[in-house]
Protein backbone atom coordinates (compact mmCIF):
# COMPACT_ATOMS: atom_id res chain seq x y z
CA UNK A 1 0.00 0.00 0.00
CA UNK A 2 1.45 3.81 -0.81
CA UNK A 3 1.94 5.94 2.32
CA UNK A 4 0.69 9.17 1.44
CA UNK A 5 2.16 12.59 3.28
CA UNK A 6 -0.73 14.63 5.01
CA UNK A 7 -1.50 17.46 2.47
CA UNK A 8 -0.38 19.48 5.06
CA UNK A 9 3.53 18.28 5.47
CA UNK A 10 3.69 18.38 1.69
CA UNK A 11 2.68 21.19 1.35
CA UNK A 12 5.50 22.43 3.79
CA UNK A 13 8.10 20.27 2.05
CA UNK A 14 7.25 21.76 -1.26
CA UNK A 15 7.76 25.32 -0.09
CA UNK A 16 10.97 24.25 1.60
CA UNK A 17 12.28 23.04 -1.33
CA UNK A 18 11.00 26.48 -3.13
CA UNK A 19 12.67 28.25 -0.37
CA UNK A 20 16.12 26.77 -0.77
CA UNK A 21 15.74 26.81 -4.58
CA UNK A 22 15.39 30.74 -3.74
CA UNK A 23 18.02 31.14 -1.07
CA UNK A 24 20.51 29.58 -2.89
CA UNK A 25 20.56 31.90 -5.61
CA UNK A 26 24.43 32.45 -7.46
CA UNK A 27 23.36 36.50 -7.82
CA UNK A 28 22.56 39.43 -4.76
CA UNK A 29 20.54 41.64 -6.92
CA UNK A 30 21.02 45.57 -6.15
CA UNK A 31 18.16 45.53 -2.95
CA UNK A 32 20.13 42.39 -1.19
CA UNK A 33 23.23 44.75 -2.16
CA UNK A 34 21.55 47.50 -0.39
CA UNK A 35 20.14 45.63 2.64
CA UNK A 36 23.35 43.82 3.50
CA UNK A 37 24.95 47.11 3.74
CA UNK A 38 22.01 48.18 6.28
CA UNK A 39 20.58 50.78 3.64
CA UNK A 40 23.38 53.14 4.26
CA UNK A 41 22.69 55.35 1.08
CA UNK A 42 19.40 55.96 2.45
CA UNK A 43 19.77 56.65 5.86
CA UNK A 44 17.73 60.26 6.85
CA UNK A 45 16.16 60.77 3.56
CA UNK A 46 13.12 60.57 2.08
CA UNK A 47 12.90 57.73 -0.58
CA UNK A 48 10.85 57.34 -3.21
CA UNK A 49 10.57 54.36 -5.18
CA UNK A 50 9.80 53.42 -8.69
CA UNK A 51 9.23 49.60 -9.06
CA UNK A 52 6.53 46.99 -10.11
CA UNK A 53 6.00 43.38 -9.18
CA UNK A 54 9.08 42.21 -10.59
CA UNK A 55 11.09 44.38 -7.55
CA UNK A 56 11.66 41.38 -5.16
CA UNK A 57 14.72 40.22 -3.35
CA UNK A 58 15.95 36.46 -3.71
CA UNK A 59 13.59 35.30 -1.49
CA UNK A 60 10.70 36.95 -3.30
CA UNK A 61 10.09 39.90 -0.65
CA UNK A 62 8.74 42.90 -2.40
CA UNK A 63 11.17 45.85 -2.22
CA UNK A 64 8.03 47.99 -1.41
CA UNK A 65 7.84 46.23 1.53
CA UNK A 66 11.71 45.76 2.36
CA UNK A 67 12.08 49.42 2.31
CA UNK A 68 8.92 50.67 3.84
CA UNK A 69 10.55 48.41 6.69
CA UNK A 70 13.36 49.87 6.78
CA UNK A 71 13.74 53.34 5.44
CA UNK A 72 11.88 56.64 5.29
CA UNK A 73 9.55 55.82 2.09
CA UNK A 74 7.40 58.52 1.23
CA UNK A 75 6.23 58.10 -2.07
CA UNK A 76 5.91 55.21 -4.87
CA UNK A 77 6.15 55.63 -8.58
CA UNK A 78 4.46 53.22 -11.01
CA UNK A 79 5.31 52.71 -14.52
CA UNK A 80 3.47 50.82 -17.36
CA UNK A 81 1.47 48.05 -16.16
CA UNK A 82 1.59 49.74 -12.41
CA UNK A 83 3.52 49.77 -9.31
CA UNK A 84 1.96 45.86 -8.55
CA UNK A 85 1.30 44.99 -11.84
CA UNK A 86 -2.60 44.93 -12.38
CA UNK A 87 -2.55 46.78 -15.81
CA UNK A 88 -2.87 45.35 -19.12
CA UNK A 89 -0.19 46.61 -22.12
CA UNK A 90 -0.84 49.96 -22.92
CA UNK A 91 -3.06 50.20 -20.27
CA UNK A 92 -3.78 54.52 -19.05
CA UNK A 93 -1.91 54.04 -15.34
CA UNK A 94 -4.23 56.89 -12.87
CA UNK A 95 -2.39 57.67 -9.57
CA UNK A 96 -4.20 55.94 -6.30
CA UNK A 97 -2.96 55.37 -2.61
CA UNK A 98 -1.50 51.84 -2.30
CA UNK A 99 -3.09 49.30 -0.19
CA UNK A 100 -0.84 47.83 1.38
CA UNK A 101 1.60 50.60 2.87
CA UNK A 102 -0.84 53.44 2.06
CA UNK A 103 1.64 55.79 0.55
CA UNK A 104 0.73 57.70 -2.52
CA UNK A 105 1.34 55.92 -6.01
CA UNK A 106 1.77 58.74 -8.98
CA UNK A 107 1.84 56.54 -12.41
CA UNK A 108 4.59 57.37 -14.65
CA UNK A 109 2.28 55.95 -17.70
CA UNK A 110 -0.69 57.94 -17.47
CA UNK A 111 -0.85 62.02 -17.74
CA UNK A 112 2.66 62.21 -17.46
CA UNK A 113 5.25 59.98 -17.57
CA UNK A 114 8.08 62.03 -15.99
CA UNK A 115 7.72 62.67 -12.21
CA UNK A 116 6.42 66.26 -11.52
CA UNK A 117 7.72 69.04 -8.70
CA UNK A 118 4.61 67.79 -6.78
CA UNK A 119 4.94 64.32 -7.75
CA UNK A 120 8.99 64.96 -5.68
CA UNK A 121 7.84 67.15 -3.27
CA UNK A 122 8.91 64.84 -0.55
CA UNK A 123 11.31 62.97 -1.89
CA UNK A 124 15.23 63.18 -1.92
CA UNK A 125 16.18 60.75 -3.38
CA UNK A 126 14.33 58.27 -6.02
CA UNK A 127 15.20 54.17 -5.66
CA UNK A 128 14.59 52.83 -9.01
CA UNK A 129 14.16 48.82 -9.24
CA UNK A 130 12.74 46.86 -11.72
CA UNK A 131 13.85 44.27 -13.63
CA UNK A 132 14.10 44.90 -17.60
CA UNK A 133 14.79 43.00 -20.50
CA UNK A 134 17.13 44.38 -22.12
CA UNK A 135 15.06 45.27 -25.15
CA UNK A 136 14.67 49.38 -26.05
CA UNK A 137 11.52 49.72 -27.20
CA UNK A 138 10.56 47.70 -23.17
CA UNK A 139 9.27 50.81 -21.54
CA UNK A 140 10.78 50.61 -18.73
CA UNK A 141 14.27 52.26 -19.37
CA UNK A 142 12.43 54.91 -20.83
CA UNK A 143 11.07 55.57 -17.43
CA UNK A 144 13.95 54.79 -16.11
CA UNK A 145 15.50 57.93 -18.46
CA UNK A 146 13.16 60.49 -17.80
CA UNK A 147 13.02 60.07 -13.96
CA UNK A 148 17.18 60.69 -13.84
CA UNK A 149 15.87 63.96 -16.44
CA UNK A 150 13.19 65.25 -13.20
CA UNK A 151 16.34 64.36 -10.72
CA UNK A 152 18.51 66.70 -12.53
CA UNK A 153 16.00 69.78 -13.07
CA UNK A 154 14.90 69.53 -9.17
CA UNK A 155 18.29 68.44 -7.96
CA UNK A 156 17.25 64.90 -6.36
CA UNK A 157 19.40 61.60 -6.17
CA UNK A 158 18.88 58.83 -8.09
CA UNK A 159 19.98 55.23 -6.62
CA UNK A 160 19.53 52.59 -9.30
CA UNK A 161 19.33 48.88 -7.94
CA UNK A 162 20.77 46.91 -10.66
CA UNK A 163 19.50 43.85 -11.96
CA UNK A 164 20.28 41.26 -14.76
CA UNK A 165 20.04 41.49 -18.11
CA UNK A 166 18.52 38.12 -19.32
CA UNK A 167 19.76 38.47 -22.77
CA UNK A 168 23.36 38.58 -21.44
CA UNK A 169 25.87 41.73 -21.07
CA UNK A 170 27.30 40.55 -24.81
CA UNK A 171 25.04 40.83 -27.30
CA UNK A 172 24.27 44.02 -29.28
CA UNK A 173 21.89 44.52 -32.16
CA UNK A 174 20.02 46.66 -34.05
CA UNK A 175 20.94 50.39 -35.24
CA UNK A 176 20.80 53.63 -33.51
CA UNK A 177 17.48 55.80 -33.08
CA UNK A 178 17.65 58.21 -35.78
CA UNK A 179 16.29 61.38 -35.47
CA UNK A 180 12.60 62.08 -35.28
CA UNK A 181 12.07 58.49 -34.81
CA UNK A 182 12.71 59.07 -30.99
CA UNK A 183 9.46 58.07 -28.59
CA UNK A 184 8.43 56.81 -25.54
CA UNK A 185 9.67 53.11 -27.05
CA UNK A 186 12.71 54.81 -28.43
CA UNK A 187 13.64 57.33 -25.88
CA UNK A 188 17.71 57.44 -26.95
CA UNK A 189 20.12 56.61 -29.44
CA UNK A 190 21.22 53.13 -28.41
CA UNK A 191 20.58 49.79 -30.31
CA UNK A 192 17.71 47.52 -30.08
CA UNK A 193 19.19 45.29 -27.86
CA UNK A 194 22.38 47.06 -25.92
CA UNK A 195 24.03 44.35 -23.74
CA UNK A 196 24.07 46.52 -20.48
CA UNK A 197 22.10 46.17 -17.44
CA UNK A 198 19.69 48.98 -16.26
CA UNK A 199 22.38 50.71 -14.29
CA UNK A 200 24.99 50.26 -16.47
CA UNK A 201 22.79 52.16 -19.25
CA UNK A 202 21.84 54.76 -16.08
CA UNK A 203 25.32 55.52 -16.03
CA UNK A 204 25.57 55.86 -19.57
CA UNK A 205 23.02 58.24 -20.45
CA UNK A 206 24.20 60.28 -17.65
CA UNK A 207 27.93 60.05 -18.49
CA UNK A 208 27.29 60.76 -22.21
CA UNK A 209 25.11 64.21 -21.98
CA UNK A 210 22.10 61.30 -22.95
CA UNK A 211 19.56 62.94 -21.21
CA UNK A 212 17.33 65.84 -22.35
CA UNK A 213 19.55 68.90 -22.93
CA UNK A 214 22.81 66.95 -21.85
CA UNK A 215 21.22 67.18 -17.71
CA UNK A 216 23.08 64.96 -15.67
CA UNK A 217 22.22 63.73 -12.04
CA UNK A 218 23.19 62.77 -8.92
CA UNK A 219 23.41 59.23 -9.65
CA UNK A 220 24.91 56.15 -8.19
CA UNK A 221 24.10 52.38 -9.05
CA UNK A 222 24.10 49.38 -6.28
CA UNK A 223 26.19 46.58 -8.14
CA UNK A 224 24.96 43.26 -8.26
CA UNK A 225 27.28 40.49 -7.06
CA UNK A 226 28.06 37.34 -8.19
CA UNK A 227 26.84 38.27 -12.09
CA UNK A 228 28.54 38.20 -15.06
CA UNK A 229 28.38 39.72 -18.70
CA UNK A 230 27.90 35.68 -20.10
CA UNK A 231 25.34 34.81 -17.79
CA UNK A 232 21.79 33.61 -18.65
CA UNK A 233 18.84 34.41 -16.39
CA UNK A 234 18.84 30.93 -16.19
CA UNK A 235 22.42 30.92 -14.60
CA UNK A 236 21.83 33.64 -11.79
CA UNK A 237 19.61 30.90 -9.99
CA UNK A 238 17.35 34.03 -9.43
CA UNK A 239 13.22 33.53 -9.85
CA UNK A 240 11.79 34.90 -12.20
CA UNK A 241 8.62 37.27 -11.62
CA UNK A 242 6.48 38.12 -15.31
CA UNK A 243 7.76 41.86 -16.46
CA UNK A 244 4.53 42.25 -18.51
CA UNK A 245 1.44 40.04 -19.13
CA UNK A 246 3.15 38.19 -22.05
CA UNK A 247 6.67 37.96 -20.46
CA UNK A 248 5.81 34.92 -18.45
CA UNK A 249 9.00 33.59 -18.11
CA UNK A 250 13.05 34.25 -18.57
CA UNK A 251 12.61 32.35 -21.92
CA UNK A 252 10.56 34.83 -23.32
CA UNK A 253 12.78 37.89 -23.00
CA UNK A 254 14.78 36.23 -25.88
CA UNK A 255 12.07 36.10 -28.13
CA UNK A 256 10.49 39.70 -27.91
CA UNK A 257 13.49 41.11 -29.91
CA UNK A 258 13.34 38.21 -32.06
CA UNK A 259 9.60 38.86 -33.04
CA UNK A 260 8.18 42.17 -31.20
CA UNK A 261 9.14 44.25 -34.00
CA UNK A 262 6.81 43.09 -36.35
CA UNK A 263 4.39 42.24 -33.71
CA UNK A 264 3.70 46.55 -33.79
CA UNK A 265 1.82 45.49 -37.17
CA UNK A 266 -0.37 42.45 -36.16
CA UNK A 267 0.14 40.62 -32.74
CA UNK A 268 -1.44 37.31 -33.80
CA UNK A 269 1.53 36.73 -36.47
CA UNK A 270 3.74 36.95 -33.29
CA UNK A 271 2.06 34.41 -30.83
CA UNK A 272 0.24 37.18 -28.96
CA UNK A 273 -3.31 35.97 -28.18
CA UNK A 274 -1.97 32.25 -28.09
CA UNK A 275 -0.15 30.57 -25.36
CA UNK A 276 3.08 31.17 -27.24
CA UNK A 277 3.56 34.67 -27.15
CA UNK A 278 6.34 35.97 -29.18
CA UNK A 279 7.74 32.89 -29.96
CA UNK A 280 6.02 32.29 -33.37
CA UNK A 281 5.71 33.40 -36.57
CA UNK A 282 2.58 32.81 -38.37
CA UNK A 283 0.72 33.89 -41.53
CA UNK A 284 -2.85 32.61 -42.93
CA UNK A 285 -1.80 31.04 -46.14
CA UNK A 286 2.08 30.45 -46.32
CA UNK A 287 3.01 26.51 -46.10
CA UNK A 288 3.99 26.14 -42.73
CA UNK A 289 6.66 23.01 -43.69
CA UNK A 290 8.27 24.91 -46.90
CA UNK A 291 8.03 27.69 -44.28
CA UNK A 292 10.43 26.31 -41.81
CA UNK A 293 12.26 24.27 -44.75
CA UNK A 294 13.00 27.65 -46.71
CA UNK A 295 14.06 29.32 -42.52
CA UNK A 296 16.24 26.16 -41.69
CA UNK A 297 18.06 26.56 -45.09
CA UNK A 298 19.43 29.93 -43.84
CA UNK A 299 21.42 28.23 -40.69
CA UNK A 300 20.92 31.16 -38.86
CA UNK A 301 23.45 30.46 -35.54
CA UNK A 302 21.80 29.14 -32.43
CA UNK A 303 18.16 29.18 -34.09
CA UNK A 304 16.03 25.98 -35.66
CA UNK A 305 12.36 26.62 -36.79
CA UNK A 306 9.55 23.79 -36.15
CA UNK A 307 6.08 24.26 -38.66
CA UNK A 308 3.32 25.15 -36.44
CA UNK A 309 -0.32 25.52 -36.60
CA UNK A 310 -3.02 26.85 -34.16
CA UNK A 311 -5.73 29.21 -33.75
CA UNK A 312 -5.86 32.34 -31.47
CA UNK A 313 -7.77 32.55 -28.20
CA UNK A 314 -8.12 36.48 -28.50
CA UNK A 315 -6.59 39.74 -30.61
CA UNK A 316 -8.32 40.37 -33.93
CA UNK A 317 -7.25 36.63 -35.34
CA UNK A 318 -9.38 35.21 -33.23
CA UNK A 319 -10.91 31.55 -34.36
CA UNK A 320 -8.71 32.07 -37.40
CA UNK A 321 -6.76 29.24 -38.49
CA UNK A 322 -2.94 30.31 -38.94
CA UNK A 323 0.04 28.25 -39.99
CA UNK A 324 3.59 29.16 -39.34
CA UNK A 325 6.73 28.52 -37.00
CA UNK A 326 7.65 27.96 -33.73
CA UNK A 327 11.30 29.44 -32.75
CA UNK A 328 13.40 27.30 -31.20
CA UNK A 329 16.56 28.73 -29.85
CA UNK A 330 19.31 26.18 -29.65
CA UNK A 331 22.30 28.65 -28.73
CA UNK A 332 20.20 32.20 -26.98
CA UNK A 333 23.24 33.71 -25.97
CA UNK A 334 24.97 33.13 -30.01
CA UNK A 335 21.41 33.16 -32.24
CA UNK A 336 20.70 36.59 -33.99
CA UNK A 337 17.76 37.62 -32.45
CA UNK A 338 16.78 40.58 -33.79
CA UNK A 339 17.28 39.45 -37.67
CA UNK A 340 14.52 36.43 -36.82
CA UNK A 341 11.49 38.51 -37.94
CA UNK A 342 13.00 39.88 -41.09
CA UNK A 343 14.34 36.72 -42.25
CA UNK A 344 10.25 35.24 -41.77
CA UNK A 345 9.40 38.39 -43.98
CA UNK A 346 11.95 37.94 -46.91
CA UNK A 347 10.85 33.88 -46.78
CA UNK A 348 7.45 34.29 -46.54
CA UNK A 349 7.01 36.31 -49.16
CA UNK A 350 9.55 34.34 -51.61
CA UNK A 351 6.98 31.20 -51.12
CA UNK A 352 3.79 33.54 -51.46
CA UNK A 353 4.12 37.01 -52.67
CA UNK A 354 0.53 38.23 -51.78
CA UNK A 355 2.21 37.72 -48.06
CA UNK A 356 2.03 41.42 -47.07
CA UNK A 357 2.00 41.79 -43.11
CA UNK A 358 2.32 45.64 -44.11
CA UNK A 359 -0.81 46.01 -46.64
CA UNK A 360 -3.75 48.06 -44.85
CA UNK A 361 -1.62 48.51 -41.93
CA UNK A 362 -0.71 52.23 -42.74
CA UNK A 363 -2.22 53.43 -38.77
CA UNK A 364 0.55 50.91 -37.90
CA UNK A 365 3.22 52.41 -39.78
CA UNK A 366 4.60 55.09 -37.64
CA UNK A 367 4.46 52.90 -34.22
CA UNK A 368 6.41 50.40 -36.39
CA UNK A 369 9.21 52.60 -37.59
CA UNK A 370 9.38 54.28 -34.04
CA UNK A 371 9.94 50.81 -32.31
CA UNK A 372 12.54 50.40 -35.63
CA UNK A 373 14.31 53.63 -34.75
CA UNK A 374 14.06 54.73 -38.47
CA UNK A 375 11.55 54.39 -41.52
CA UNK A 376 14.13 52.76 -43.39
CA UNK A 377 13.82 48.88 -42.84
CA UNK A 378 10.06 49.15 -43.27
CA UNK A 379 10.17 51.11 -46.69
CA UNK A 380 13.06 48.84 -47.98
CA UNK A 381 10.75 45.70 -46.77
CA UNK A 382 7.89 47.08 -48.33
CA UNK A 383 9.76 47.66 -52.04
CA UNK A 384 11.36 43.58 -52.39
CA UNK A 385 11.09 42.24 -49.07
CA UNK A 386 14.46 41.55 -49.60
CA UNK A 387 16.62 41.48 -46.24
CA UNK A 388 19.79 40.17 -47.45
CA UNK A 389 20.49 43.97 -48.27
CA UNK A 390 19.60 45.69 -45.28
CA UNK A 391 22.21 43.76 -43.44
CA UNK A 392 24.81 46.06 -43.20
CA UNK A 393 22.25 48.97 -42.17
CA UNK A 394 20.59 46.68 -39.58
CA UNK A 395 23.99 45.94 -38.33
CA UNK A 396 26.04 49.16 -38.52
CA UNK A 397 25.83 50.83 -35.35
CA UNK A 398 26.59 47.63 -33.50
CA UNK A 399 30.24 47.11 -32.83
CA UNK A 400 30.96 51.00 -32.45
CA UNK A 401 28.24 50.59 -29.73
CA UNK A 402 29.58 47.95 -27.95
CA UNK A 403 33.24 49.72 -27.64
CA UNK A 404 32.29 52.91 -26.80
CA UNK A 405 29.50 51.03 -23.98
CA UNK A 406 32.52 49.05 -22.29
CA UNK A 407 33.46 52.23 -19.90
CA UNK A 408 30.20 51.85 -18.21
CA UNK A 409 30.62 48.06 -17.58
CA UNK A 410 30.51 47.20 -13.84
CA UNK A 411 30.78 43.15 -14.55
CA UNK A 412 33.25 41.54 -16.53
Amino acid sequence: MKQHLPHRKLGLLILLFFTLQVAHSQVRTGIEVLAGRDFDLLRGKRVGLVTNPTGVDGSLRSTIDILHAHVNLTTLFGPEHGVRGDFSAGDHVGDQVDAKTGLPVYSLYGKSRKPSREMLEHVDVIVYDIQDIGTRSYTYISTMGLLMEAAAEMDKEVLILDRPNPLGGLRVEGPLVEEGFHSFVSQYSIPYVYGLTCGELALMLNGEGMLENGKQCKLRVVPMEGWSRDMTFEDTGLPWVPTSPHIPDYHTSYFYPATGIIGELDPNMIGIGYTLPFQVLMTENVDAQQLSMALNALQLEGVVFRPIWFKPYYMPKKGSALQGVQIHLTDPLRAPLTTIQFWFLQEAHKLDPSFDPFEGKEGRYRMFDMVSGSDKLRTSMMKDFNFTGLLEFWNRDAELFHQGSSQYYLYK
